[in-house]
């Protein structure tokens, strides 16, 4: 592997790591509040 290759494996990493984060964060953070958090705007 070349040094491209290896920076776009990294870039997929991080984006794929950032993109789980948030989905854990939304999750956690619909199931602390006791309500749905989509509704909780409406």
């Amino acid at each position: 592997m070349d040094k491209k290759e290896i920076a776009i494996f990294i870039a997929k990493t991080a984006f794929y790591f950032v993109i789980i984060l948030a989905l854990l964060y939304i999750y956690s953070y619909g199931h602390s509040s006791g309500t749905k958090f989509i509704y909780n705007d409406f």
